[in-house]
């Protein structure tokens, strides 16, 4: 877990958050989720679902790092040093994103609220949030997430043997491009 400078670019209540409670507030599958930019109070529950998530999608990959660290890493370095959003129905976290610049860091989503639109949702976002592009890893095992991602666009571009992660799990690199103007 690496933490890197503030992502000071936008506060909790920025447009695009707000722009997407407005744009889907409708919608009867999920009426009251709200994506919007993590505070303080957003940490526990992000970790939570990271943890939650990890687990039920990746059951055969060993873990670096126990729940209290997990925890620690959200409240003490994700949460307020990186551009870390939450997706929220009523008072439950059902996902978390991390962007770094152009890296999309972290996405995970509560394993209840998966095929429900709102990964969806946070990837476009941080396409909207990175215009000019993404990257991001993931495990080579982790099938969904892999089809998840080039389904909205990206195309691997490096599989490694994991001899550069902590978990030590062969991982594939995708990028994501805008599609020329």
């Amino acid at each position: 877990m690496k933490a890197t400078k503030t992502d000071d670019r936008d506060d909790p209540t920025d447009r695009d958050a707000l722009a997407d409670r407005a744009g889907h507030a409708d919608r009867p599958d999920r009426p009251d989720l709200v994506l919007r930019r993590a505070v303080g109070s957003d940490a526990a529950g992000a970790a939570e679902v990271w943890l939650r998530s990890y687990a039920a999608a990746l059951p055969g990959v060993r873990r670096a790092h126990t729940d209290d660290e997990v925890g620690y890493w959200f409240r003490e370095l994700l949460v307020p040093h990186r551009e870390t959003w939450v997706a929220t129905a009523g008072d439950a976290t059902v996902a978390v994103m991390v962007l770094d610049g152009g890296e999309l860091d972290q996405l995970y989503v509560d394993p209840p609220w998966r095929g429900r639109g709102v990964g969806d949702r946070l990837v476009d976002l941080a396409k909207r949030r990175s215009p000019a592009g993404l990257e991001l890893w993931t495990f080579q095992v982790n099938a969904p997430a892999r089809r998840f991602y080039e389904r909205h666009g990206f195309v691997a571009a490096e599989h490694t043997d994991g001899s550069r992660n902590e978990e030590r799990e062969p991982d594939v690199r995708y990028v994501w491009l805008p599609e020329p103007s």
